[in-house]
């Protein structure tokens, strides 16, 4: 009988149908052993499935700390808490297009796409910069509202921040479509960005603008509330 350590151990091996990835296949292998094996034996993957399952182990937070530091960062350089949110306020709709996109051609959630994911965060965050940025400079002068400072920052940012994501458009396009020596495996990379760049970028302009608005608004009553309390108090 062959051991794992020091405990007798029994190895079951699996191999893939075409069109299925080893995420479904490891959901699926998980799920009947819950349900056929008694409680007193442990399962454990080996091989790529068990290197499938290190590689996901930490993704999301890793995800979600690139999302805090850019949040901080962006908050010590425009001096606010509100205005990062402006900035960020396209990235669920980047992730979505992202997940719509692998989902379509069938591709994994592997650590290719992952890096996708991650990319997109600093792409996306960078078409809110132009914008959010103009807007800030104009409304500073005092002769315009939010609104008005948004919507020009839309129509003169335009032109630079279509370039900017057409050249990476352009840059990951050869990856999505597997092109190359290994080219099927670095395809969901390309396929995140590729997707999550065409569908925020249809909505970057519409969204950011409103949630810029919005918070603008809110940040003017947090401050007027603040003032009142402060002169309350003298």
């Amino acid at each position: 009988m062959s051991h794992l350590g020091q405990l007798p151990a029994v190895t079951i091996s699996f191999n893939l149908n075409p069109g299925i990835s080893l995420g479904d296949a490891v959901t699926a292998v998980e799920k009947v052993s819950r349900a056929t094996l008694p409680s007193t034996i442990n399962t454990s993957f080996q091989g790529t499935a068990q290197a499938f399952q290190s590689s996901f182990e930490g993704m999301g937070l890793l995800l979600l700390m690139a999302i805090v530091v850019i949040y901080i960062v962006l908050g010590i350089l425009y001096e606010s808490f509100i205005h990062p949110v402006t900035i960020l306020s396209a990235l669920p709709f980047a992730g979505f297009g992202a997940l719509v996109t692998l989902m379509v051609f069938n591709s994994e959630l592997n650590i290719y796409a992952f890096v996708g994911i991650v990319m997109l965060v600093g792409l996306v965050k960078k078409n809110g910069i132009m914008m959010v940025d103009f807007a800030l400079e104009a409304k500073k002068s005092g002769e315009k509202s939010a609104s008005e400072a948004i919507y020009e920052a839309c129509l003169i940012r335009f032109r630079p921040i279509m370039m900017t994501t057409m050249a990476a458009l352009v840059g990951t396009l050869p990856i999505a479509l597997g092109y190359g020596a290994g080219g099927e495996a670095r395809q969901p990379l390309g396929l995140a960005v590729v997707g999550g760049l065409l569908f925020s970028q249809f909505l970057t302009l519409f969204i950011t603008p409103v949630f810029f608005v919005y918070l603008d608004k809110l940040q003017g009553a947090l401050s007027r509330r603040g003032r009142a309390e402060k002169s309350s108090l003298r």
